[in-house]
């Protein structure tokens, strides 16, 4: 009994290299998406800042 080696050379790509196959066919969507997500976590964290100080007495 010989094992078909065609089976190993036809493994399905990872998940990442999907990732990264559907990002580029996007395009400029996935840029906007990235920047939106980006600034977004930034005002998440800076609100997160403010509401978190604390109050100290002068």
């Amino acid at each position: 009994m010989r094992k078909d080696s065609s089976l190993k050379n036809t493994s399905s790509p990872s998940f990442i290299k999907l990732a990264m196959r559907n990002m580029v066919s996007k395009g400029n969507q996935s840029l906007i998406h990235f920047g939106l997500t980006f600034f977004g976590f930034i005002l998440f964290i800076v609100v997160i800042a403010i509401l978190g100080r604390p109050n100290l007495p002068a």
